[in-house]
């Protein structure tokens, strides 16, 4: 069976496409930057345009990342690093939690209007149910965590401790500073929609650049960078 190509109907070429998207998500640029960036390069195209593929494509741009991600057998079941953070929407105060492996890629983001034990446990459950159980799971002293965890049987499981969680922390940074490039979110859906794209997005471009030689981070850059051009084509 055929694969049905996305793009067909779409006048503008899949590369132009793909470039916008991957602007938008990864780099902390308004929709009217991105517009600016295109025209610059001979590609004249509106921002609400921009917002129409990020709306369309990115979604699934990120289901094939983790496809292939999950496919390729690298999620990690050794370390997971727990935390949440909060964010407004319209003023009301919401909490993203994220879910990270002991290599600072994003496994899960959830958002959620609490953070008490109920909102932990059915982040854990979405967690787990697509990733499978880990070892041990480091998280931070909010007693969400520890009644979620036993009720998933895995209480003996968690740790706890000064700078211990950093890793899930720091995971925050990216989202952050796109957070503020976006002036924040109007709708709930709308955050974890994005939450869960941009996560796929800098999961697919992340190469631990302090931890590898210069040559190897260019290939590896080069690599990933070949990988998004192939994203979704027919």
């Amino acid at each position: 069976m055929t694969k049905r190509d996305p793009f067909k109907y779409f006048k503008t070429s899949s590369e132009i496409i793909r470039l916008a998207v991957m602007m938008y998500i990864r780099f902390p640029l308004s929709l009217r930057n991105v517009e600016d960036l295109l025209h610059e390069r001979g590609v004249e195209i509106s921002h609400e345009t921009v917002r129409f593929w990020w709306h369309r494509f990115g979604p699934m741009f990120a289901a094939e990342i983790r496809k292939r991600r999950i496919g390729g057998m690298r999620s990690s079941h050794w370390r997971w690093h727990l935390d949440e953070v909060f964010v407004k929407i319209n003023g009301e105060r919401h909490y993203l939690w994220r879910a990270v492996d002991h290599e600072g890629v994003v496994l899960e983001s959830f958002v959620t209007k609490t953070r008490d034990k109920k909102a932990a446990l059915k982040f854990l459950k979405k967690a787990m149910r697509k990733h499978g159980r880990c070892q041990q799971f480091v998280t931070d002293k909010l007693r969400s965590y520890g009644g979620a965890l036993r009720d998933l049987g895995a209480f003996d499981r968690q740790e706890t401790g000064r700078w211990l969680n950093n890793r899930g922390e720091n995971s925050h940074l990216p989202f952050r500073r796109r957070e503020r490039a976006m002036l924040r979110f109007r709708r709930m859906r709308s955050l974890q929609k994005f939450a869960a794209v941009h996560a796929s997005v800098s999961n697919h471009f992340n190469q631990e650049r302090s931890l590898s030689s210069r040559p190897l981070f260019k290939q590896n850059r080069a690599a990933a960078l070949a990988e998004w051009r192939g994203l979704c084509a027919g």
